[in-house]
């Protein structure tokens, strides 16, 4: 059995804005981190599962760290592969809970919902891909590492889009939008 997992060394911090707002930190790898969980439509974020403490030099109102963990293996030359968008509570945070509002959490929802649309979007590619097992990389390697570019440049334009939430209108249309996209990519949900 060979296995491969993917790698990147890719981090995406939003952390543009002159006072306090909102931001992800997003971090491709092979491995998800221990305390991570599974993005799941039936569970979501609550203020509880950011657990990290900002630092004097942060000037946002939170952070989110998610990950798109990929495992690809070859057993007997046959590929498989798993996709997961995670969340990293360890790495997550929030100024100050008690006074977060409802559209704070919810715009740090969508960026945990993005990370889960850039998942099936690799699902859904990988399936449409057929992989020779002695000759996996770099094939699985570039097409692994364009979705994560595709998935950094969303979130970027996300909060910039949504001047990190505080666009009220630009929010709401992010999330009705990534909920639309999330629902034509149901078949690669995870299962």
């Amino acid at each position: 059995m060979s296995f491969v997992s993917f790698l990147a060394p890719i981090l995406f911090v939003s952390n543009l804005l002159q006072g306090p707002g909102q931001g992800t930190q997003s971090t491709p790898t092979g491995t998800a981190a221990p305390g991570t969980f599974e993005w799941s439509a039936t569970r979501p974020l609550t203020w509880d599962d950011f657990k990290s403490k900002p630092t004097p030099a942060d000037r946002l109102a939170a952070l989110t760290s998610a990950n798109i963990d990929v495992q690809a293996a070859c057993q007997d030359f046959k590929f498989a592969s798993t996709v997961r968008a995670v969340f990293i509570p360890t790495e997550s945070w929030v100024r100050e809970a008690t006074k977060a509002t409802p559209n704070l959490l919810r715009h740090e929802q969508v960026h945990f919902d993005i990370t889960e649309l850039y998942a099936r979007k690799l699902r859904q590619k990988i399936s449409l891909s057929k992989f020779d097992c002695e000759h996996l990389q770099p094939r699985f390697k570039n097409l692994t590492k364009a979705v994560f570019a595709e998935w950094q440049k969303e979130e970027a334009r996300y909060d910039q889009e949504t001047n990190h939430g505080l666009a009220a209108d630009r929010q709401r249309s992010w999330e009705i939008n990534v909920q639309n996209q999330l629902t034509q990519f149901a078949q690669f949900a995870a299962k």
